[in-house]
């Protein structure tokens, strides 16, 4: 299909999509979806302990991400569609799962790009004190790096995946630098203490794996952006057999090294809470890789912001589109093609949200992207059973044990997770909050649906514009 082109005054009815995303872009975007640097993983060793930390950065990435990678792989390149997983659980389960699906991955986003500008306040702090104890400083801070990459999202994806290639560039950079230095540096066994001295193996886990899953999960999130990838079945699943392994050495490596040169339990050793990288790094190198360090936790915050910005906007624009917000979210902007009043909306929730302390925001976080994930992988079940011949070009490999083995890992791990965080802090301090989020979802769909056909619209399974491709064979 031809790239569509931007007209002088679109008809609010008509999606002006630029594909102008390519490979190079898409791995920094996605890694930047995903993870943007072990910066956020200090808190799964100072919860866990130095055995557990290292544990969990192995087995998750095999038990909870590359499954997760493996559906999407599937369900991306069979419908590579603006709105992602939206489409995918509205196609396989109906208009009220679609809403849910769509619903609550925007709630979600709610708390998740809260996280982003909380760390990036927080690394500030290190170097300028006044946004360590001056609230209202903290918190215009934190908004005008949402709205400064909220203004850079309007301007295109192409310059939101530019500038991916080099925040991620002055990201690893640090990481490269202490890895190399403290190779040469190796005091202590960085399996050691394997649990937090005090806690049990239960309570170490409580914290620390909701902590690693936040830092794995994501690989979902490019799929909203499908109908801006030149080539979406080619290199959605090539984008994610560079960005899974990585992700895991740049969690593993820093995370050992640290560990073998700095320790855990030793009276000189930095408390492993977010910003420990910081004094870890200036161990290792001298202050300027710790400054170094430093300025690296700024971008990373900046680039996993605008990375996922690009991403979960898309939700509330396809909803717009579907009838099921309001249409003013499906509003594009007139020069640059992009959905500046999805982005706008978003981002005023967003600046709310950054008043939320760092951990009580991940664990909230990752139980309500639970359920939205859990409802992909019934997609990918009930695609299978209803539309065994559609177009997949990657397909789960070994038919149904291989389908079983794909969704059976994410759900142990994510209900292992909730019961543990129940039975640790209770059931109102670990999900009550989430499960307040999830259940608005059942509760606003008829009323999402009485002003949907009040409008006098009908249900499509998928957007026209991506319908109608699909049906010409796609990208091919």
């Amino acid at each position: 299909m031809a790239v569509a082109t931007v007209p002088d005054a679109p008809a609010p009815n008509i999606r002006v999509v630029k594909r102008s995303l390519a490979l190079g872009s898409l791995v920094f975007i996605m890694f930047f979806t995903v993870s943007g640097g072990a910066y956020g993983l200090e808190d799964v060793v100072g919860s866990g302990g130095a055995g557990m930390a290292i544990l969990l950065i192995l087995i998750t990435p095999i038990i909870w991400s590359l499954p997760t990678a493996l559906m999407v792989a599937e369900l991306a390149t069979a419908m590579p569609v603006e709105g992602g997983f939206y489409f995918w659980v509205k196609r396989a389960c109906g208009p009220f799962w679609g809403f849910q699906e769509g619903w609550w991955s925007w709630l979600t986003t709610w708390v998740d790009m809260a996280i982003y500008p909380v760390l990036f306040v927080e690394y500030s702090s290190i170097y300028f004190p006044i946004f360590e104890t001056n609230a209202l400083a903290r918190w215009l801070l934190g908004a005008s790096v949402i709205w400064f990459f909220t203004w850079l999202n309007i301007r295109g994806a192409k310059l939101v995946g530019d500038s991916s290639k080099i925040f991620g560039v002055i990201v690893l950079a640090p990481f490269v630098i202490m890895t190399v230095l403290g190779l040469f540096q190796w005091h202590y066994n960085p399996f050691h203490p394997f649990v937090v001295p005090g806690q049990t193996v239960t309570q170490s886990l409580n914290l620390a794996l909701f902590v690693v899953m936040w830092n794995y999960l994501g690989w979902d999130g490019l799929s909203t952006i499908a109908g801006e990838m030149k080539n979406p079945r080619r290199d959605y699943p090539k984008t994610l057999v560079i960005t899974l392994p990585l992700i895991t050495l740049c969690y593993l490596l820093p995370v050992v090294i640290g560990l073998a040169v700095v320790g855990l339990d030793k009276p000189d050793s930095p408390i492993w809470e977010a910003g420990a990288w910081t004094d870890i790094a200036q161990t290792i190198g001298g202050h300027w890789l710790g400054v170094l360090m430093a300025f690296g936790a700024i971008v990373s915050a900046a680039g996993l912001f605008s990375a996922l910005l690009l991403s979960v906007t898309r939700i509330p624009f396809v909803m717009g589109e579907d009838g099921y917000l309001p249409k003013v979210l499906f509003r594009i902007h007139p020069r640059y093609g992009t959905p500046w009043v999805a982005l706008v909306v978003s981002s005023v929730i967003y600046s709310i949200f950054i008043l939320g302390p760092f951990q009580s925001l991940v664990v909230v976080d990752v139980t309500i992207y639970a359920a939205a994930l859990l409802l992909e992988f019934v997609a990918l079940v009930v695609l299978r059973i209803r539309e065994p011949d559609m177009d997949r070009p990657y397909r789960i490999p070994g038919g149904w044990p291989g389908i079983f083995l794909v969704v059976v890992f994410p759900v142990g791990i994510i209900a292992f997770a909730l019961v543990n965080q129940v039975i640790e802090e209770g059931w109102f301090h670990a999900v009550g909050l989430a499960a307040l989020f999830i259940v608005s979802g059942p509760i606003l769909y008829p009323i999402a649906k009485y002003f949907k056909k009040g409008r006098g619209e009908t249900d499509e399974l998928l957007p026209p514009m991506e319908a109608a491709e699909m049906a010409e064979g796609g990208d091919e």
